[in-house]
């Protein structure tokens, strides 16, 4: 591990309150000084829909500069999505939709990115990051292939403040963390 510190736009694709996911996202906040990243929450429940109208991202409302900013000067992107209907919640595809955008300044070309999720099923949330990956890999993202981090919830695994209580599960969660923050040094050296 080198001793730099990488800073990570974390995404929750989940605005519902309490959520499985946010939980998740805590727990790898916790977790994350101890890979050598900080997680930086970017926030995208208020982006309105995206319009194809919006030709520049001058004339983004501030909320789409501030969503673009926040993953654009970052080292590299950690989404945390949940599983609707067999895929990614559609406020994750807006949030994609404006980061994509303009075409010629799009935040994901060689971006270092990284796929979680949590859910009580027992295949938690393949489904929706095998979907949210290849939407990223064909926007040109690096994404993270293993490990893959299909967490199943069951109850008393991570508190309400992300502290993990199950051995097993913090171990897997670190490494998680770890083996993205060789992809991005990877990336940064290169």
């Amino acid at each position: 591990m080198t001793d730099r510190r990488f800073t990570v736009a974390l995404i929750v694709g989940s605005v519902s309150e309490p959520s499985l996911n946010r939980r998740l996202a805590n727990a790898l906040v916790g977790l994350s000084p101890d890979a050598g990243l900080s997680l930086v929450d970017v926030e995208i429940g208020h982006l309105p829909f995206f319009r194809a109208q919006y030709q520049s991202e001058d004339e983004y409302p501030d909320v789409g500069r501030g969503l673009k900013s926040g993953v654009d000067s970052a080292d590299g992107l950690l989404i945390v999505t949940p599983e609707y209907n067999r895929s990614i919640p559609g406020v994750l595809k807006n949030a994609i939709d404006w980061l994509s955008r303009p075409e010629d300044a799009s935040s994901f070309p060689g971006l270092p990115t990284a796929v979680t999720g949590m859910s009580e099923g027992a295949v938690s949330t393949a489904v929706a990051q095998t979907h949210l990956k290849s939407i990223l890999t064909s926007q040109g993202a690096h994404v993270l292939g293993e490990p893959e981090a299909y967490v199943q919830y069951e109850a008393g695994m991570i508190a309400d403040d992300g502290t993990v209580a199950d051995g097993s599960t913090r171990d897997f969660l670190l490494e998680f963390l770890r083996s993205f923050q060789d992809l991005i040094r990877r990336h940064a050296a290169s």
